[in-house]
């Protein structure tokens, strides 16, 4: 019996033993609050930046949620890359709208929201799972996520009149006095 044990003992210490499940170091940008005007393209990028192991691949998945409710998952880059849409998502008006694009290989993907609509508002969440082969089956050796909230700026600011040319920056430090006169406060960085 203690034979048996001792010969376990060293095959299991001889057998490459997984890693532990660690977290991935994830970050969302723009963020944690980004305006966009209705009607416009919004860009968000998910950043990994942890040195993983060498032989392992990325699979990135973005979610959405609106305020009270679950988040959904819209859109998956698998780890050979290929693009996959879900639920709502994968509709052919709404699967136009979505961009997901890997900018730098296994460190910079790219999400693009185009023609921004009131329902786009709310939670995006980027959540990457690294993955490599191990014994002939696919294993999850570590996690992360960031997310960041979208919120449209309606480009009316008062019922009938729109304002025009001025950055989003500026929409959200405006203050209407009446209905021809608007206070803005600018902020340039150099």
């Amino acid at each position: 019996m203690r034979l048996l044990a001792l010969v376990a003992a060293l095959l299991l210490a001889r057998a490459p033993a997984p890693e532990v499940c660690g977290a991935l170091n994830v970050t969302v940008s723009p963020g944690p609050v980004v305006d966009y005007l209705e009607g416009e393209n919004a860009t968000l990028h998910c950043h990994v930046s942890q040195k993983r192991r060498k032989d392992s691949l990325l699979a990135v998945r973005w979610f959405f949620a609106r305020s009270n409710s679950q988040e959904a998952l819209m859109v998956k880059m698998t780890k050979l890359r290929v693009v996959q849409y879900y639920g709502n998502f994968s509709r052919s008006a709404n699967r136009q709208r979505l961009r997901l694009l890997e900018e730098r290989r296994g460190t910079l993907y790219r999400l693009s929201v185009l023609t921004l609509r009131p329902a786009d508002q709310g939670h995006y969440v980027c959540k990457v799972q690294e993955i490599s082969k191990h014994r002939n089956k696919w294993t999850a050796w570590s996690n992360g996520s960031s997310a960041t909230e979208m919120r449209g700026v309606s480009s009316h600011l008062w019922e009938g009149g729109m304002l025009l040319g001025v950055s989003l920056v500026t929409l959200s430090h405006c203050w209407p006095f009446t209905v021809n006169l608007i206070m803005c406060s600018f902020l340039q960085c150099s």
